[in-house]
């Protein structure tokens, strides 16, 4: 008779990573570059989440659930970067407001009603929080009653330290991400070039005056299909920039500067707004795609006082 197998296995575990994008930020901001507000750095953002995310693979045998991302926007409209980041896979964005004054609101509840359900609901048997603030307390007490284990992460400081006590005193285990490891995701922002003044920049039309039209070619026995008007497309191009400067803000579109390349799920944006003006596809007509991008950084550039963008084919 077969002797039952009564040694417990052992469960695999599984994980989520919970980041608060504004500890992150400013920590590493003033430990790598001296920067005390976030318009003073750039970050290359997907890279950072790769590297995180494989740091937490190192770290944790076991399956991700997936990596929240908790950031602020004006009126909690996203900007560029929270576009893009919220198109990388097992990464979920979640936005708190960002009041006039630059500080964030909401996103510390977030991420407190995040870890107490995802602990509630047996979702995860570890958790890693990328955080500093002593309001997390009283969620990682309740996620480990759950028997959820909290792994706290934070960023090494230029002193001292900057995670409130009691949190460290409260998680599992607690680990310092180096300036090393964040150093190749953090730049200083450019500096704005001097300019000429506007009136002293071309307008568009005499810019683009000077191009040769773009040809649609036939082969022979083909009538060649006739595609959308320069004009009009470009037109559209600049309404569109328009549009956005209106809606999301002028500080979102700044962050696309210097151009003339655009994200691609930016890009996509554009080119799916343009169709809705436009009433059909400009998908058949690669050079239109060209015009609807001069549109736009003609206008985005006359915004920010930066004359006639270079054409982005």
């Amino acid at each position: 008779m077969a002797i039952p197998d009564l040694m417990p296995h052992p469960v695999a575990a599984k994980y989520a990573v919970l980041v608060d994008v504004g500890y992150l930020y400013a920590a590493a901001g003033e430990v790598l570059l001296g920067a005390k507000e976030r318009k003073e750095y750039r970050v290359a953002a997907d890279e950072l989440i790769q590297s995180l995310q494989k740091h937490a693979e190192e770290r944790i045998s076991g399956e991700l659930l997936r990596i929240y991302w908790y950031d602020a926007a004006r009126d909690r409209v996203p900007t560029v970067d929270q576009r893009v980041i919220a198109q990388l896979p097992w990464v979920k964005v979640r936005l708190g407001n960002l009041n006039a004054r630059g500080q964030q609101k909401g996103v510390d509840a977030q991420i407190r009603s995040d870890l107490e359900a995802l602990a509630r609901h047996h979702a995860v048997t570890d958790t890693i929080l990328l955080a500093g603030d002593e309001d997390m307390v009283p969620a990682v007490e309740a996620a480990q009653a759950y028997g959820v284990r909290i792994h706290l992460w934070g960023v090494e400081p230029p002193y001292g330290t900057n995670q409130a006590e009691r949190l460290v005193w409260e998680s599992d285990t607690v680990e310092v991400i180096s300036a090393d490891f964040l150093r190749p995701f953090f730049s200083r922002a450019p500096q704005p070039v001097p300019v000429p003044p506007p009136a002293a920049a071309p307008s568009p039309a005499q810019v683009f005056a000077g191009r040769a039209p773009v040809k649609p070619h036939a082969k022979p026995g083909q009538v060649a299909k006739l595609g959308p008007s320069r004009p009009r497309v470009e037109d559209v191009g600049e309404h569109v920039a328009q549009k956005w400067i209106l809606t999301r803000g002028r500080d979102n579109i700044r962050d696309l500067l210097p151009g003339p390349i655009l994200p691609t799920v930016i890009d996509t944006e554009l080119l799916i707004e343009a169709e809705k003006e436009l009433g059909h596809s400009l998908r058949p007509y690669p050079e239109a795609r060209v015009w609807l991008r001069d549109g736009f950084w003609a206008r985005v550039y006359r915004e920010f006082d930066l004359g006639v963008g270079v054409s982005s084919k």
